[in-house]
């Protein structure tokens, strides 16, 4: 029976017919490159059935950049959840050691950093770290989100 054959056989009952071939690495990075440009551009609903149907939530670019950093650094609350319900790596670094928190505190997304620090994000993790971004450009109201009162 030819390989044709067999995947003239597979159905709704049988299972989905399988590719012709396997996809090739200029697939796979177009594929990438499209799902980097949704985390950046706030396409939530587009990302999510694609980390639904088994995209790693952890997803890297070249540089060490996750889907999260990318939401986060461009202001994109929802996609941030999304990223976060699904797993992401909340302190996760990219190449230059740099967080999606202190992305988001140097962008001044307030949105996005609440979410972050309510994902349990790590003000002093990174290179620079958020709390020193929010020293650095002024932003000390940030420093009321992950500093505790004393007792």
């Amino acid at each position: 029976m030819s390989d044709q054959h067999v995947a003239d056989q597979t159905g709704p009952d049988n299972g989905a017919s399988p590719p012709d071939q396997a996809p090739d690495e200029s697939d796979l990075s177009d594929l990438a490159a499209r799902l980097f440009d949704m985390a950046r551009g706030g396409q939530t609903d587009q990302l999510r059935a694609y980390l639904e149907a088994g995209v790693p939530a952890n997803l890297t670019n070249g540089v060490g950049d996750t889907l999260l950093m990318l939401a986060a650094y461009h202001g994109h609350a929802a996609t941030v959840q999304a990223l976060l319900d699904v797993g992401a790596e909340v302190d996760r670094v990219n190449d230059k050691n740099q967080t999606p928190l202190a992305g988001a505190v140097f962008k001044s997304h307030d949105d996005v950093v609440r979410a972050l620090v309510a994902a349990g994000a790590d003000p002093d993790a990174g290179t620079p770290p958020a709390r020193q971004a929010a020293t650095m450009f002024g932003r000390d109201d940030y420093r009321s989100l992950w500093d505790k009162p004393e007792n």
